[in-house]
C-alpha cells in the first residue's frame, strides 16, 4: 500500500464556457514568458538592447513549435498514420505531443533569421538564451503532469507518481515521475550554464553548447526509464541515439570553438555602445550633461566665482546702510 505518491490531475482541461483552458498549453506559454524575459536580462548585461530578444523570439517560437511537433509526428507516426487512427490529430498540438530536438534545431533556424535580419551574431544570442530555455523545459514537462504521460517504471517510492487514467492504453498504478526528474535536471542545467558563463566568461556559442551537452546527458538516463512506445536501435530507445549524438557534436563544439576563438564577443548588438542603450538612456545623458557643462566656459559650477559673486553684493550693501545711517546722525 502506498502511503505518498504524487496525484495526477483529474482532468487536464477546465472550460471558460465555451472556450477550453489547457494545462499543456499554459505550461508551454508560461515557459516561453520565462526564457524570453530571461533571456532579455541576460542580453542587456551582455551589451544588447532591451526587446532584441523578444523581437528574435518571434520568429523563433513559431519555428520551434513546428520543429517539436514534426519530430514527434515522424518519431511516432504510428499514433497518427496507422490503420484506426485519424491523422488530423497530428495537427492538435494542445494535445500534447513536441520532440525537444526538433524544436531546438527549427527553433534555432528561426532565431538566425531573426538575427540576420537584426545584423546580431546567432552565437552571441543563443548564449543569451540558453539558460531560459532550460527553466522553459522545466516548466513545459510540468504539461506531461496534466496529460498524464510519459511517465517512468512502476514504483512504490514515496515521489511516485499516480497515473488514474487508463486511456490509450494506460495502466492505472503508481510510476517513476520522469516528467518530474526531467523538470528539476532542466533547472539544474540553467544554474550550471549561469555559473560556467560568469566563472569562464563563455562566448561564440560555448554556453549554449553547455545546456545542450547537459541537457542530454540528464536526458539519456530519463529517458532510459520510461515506458512509453518507442522505436528502438540496438536496444536502445531513439531519444536515447539521439541524445547521445548530439551530445558530442556538442562536446566538440566546444573544444573546437574555444581553440578558434577565445574569450567572448566584445559587441552584441551594432549601434548600442552609440546610443548608450546597454547601461541605460538616464546614465548617458548624465554623462553628457556633465561632459557639456566641464566645457562651457560660462557656466558656473557654484564654488570659487560664484561665492565672490555674492561677497562683493556683501560690500556693496554694508556701505549703503553705512552712509544711509552717517546722513541720519
Amino acid at each position: 500500500m502506498e502511503l505518498a505518491f504524487i496525484p495526477s490531475p483529474s482532468r487536464g482541461v477546465l472550460y471558460l464556457g465555451p472556450i477550453p483552458l489547457r494545462g499543456y498549453a499554459f505550461c508551454i506559454i508560461i515557459g516561453v514568458f520565462v526564457a524570453v524575459w530571461f533571456g532579455n536580462k541576460r542580453w542587456i548585461a551582455r551589451g544588447g538592447r532591451a526587446g532584441t530578444v523578444a523581437d528574435i523570439a518571434v520568429w523563433a517560437v513559431p519555428f520551434g513549435l513546428i520543429g517539436g511537433r514534426l519530430y514527434h509526428v515522424i518519431t511516432d507516426y504510428e499514433l497518427y498514420f496507422s490503420e484506426g487512427r485519424d491523422w488530423v490529430d497530428a495537427f492538435k498540438i494542445w494535445e500534447g505531443g513536441l520532440g525537444i530536438w526538433g524544436a531546438i534545431a527549427l527553433g534555432a533556424l528561426g532565431a538566425w533569421i531573426g538575427a540576420r535580419r537584426r545584423g546580431i551574431p546567432m552565437p552571441a544570442y543563443a548564449d543569451a538564451v540558453a539558460p531560459g530555455i532550460a527553466l522553459a523545459q522545466a516548466i513545459g514537462r510540468w504539461g506531461n503532469w496534466f496529460n498524464q504521460e510519459l511517465y517512468g517504471r512502476a514504483t512504490d517510492l514515496p515521489w511516485a507518481l499516480e497515473i488514474t487514467s487508463s486511456a490509450d492504453g494506460r495502466v492505472p498504478g503508481t510510476y517513476h515521475p520522469t516528467f518530474l526528474y526531467e523538470s528539476l535536471w532542466c533547472i539544474g542545467v540553467a544554474l550550471l550554464v549561469i555559473w560556467a558563463d560568469r566563472r569562464f566568461k563563455l562566448g561564440h556559442g560555448r554556453a549554449f553548447a553547455l545546456y545542450v551537452a547537459a541537457y542530454c546527458a540528464g536526458r539519456f538516463w530519463i529517458e532510459y526509464m520510461r515506458v512509453d512506445d518507442a522505436h528502438h536501435i540496438l536496444g536502445l530507445r531513439l531519444n536515447n541515439w539521439t541524445a547521445l549524438f548530439v551530445f558530442l557534436l556538442a562536446v566538440v563544439y566546444i573544444v573546437i570553438s574555444a581553440r578558434m576563438r577565445p574569450g567572448r564577443e566584445a559587441v552584441v548588438e551594432p549601434g548600442v555602445e552609440a546610443t548608450g542603450d546597454a547601461n541605460g538612456d538616464d546614465s548617458a545623458k548624465s554623462a553628457k550633461d556633465s561632459s557639456d557643462t566641464a566645457g562651457d566656459p560660462e557656466a558656473g559650477d557654484g564654488t570659487e566665482d560664484d561665492g565672490r559673486a555674492k561677497d562683493d553684493t556683501d560690500v556693496k550693501d554694508d556701505v549703503k546702510d553705512g552712509a544711509e545711517s552717517a546722513k541720519k546722525s
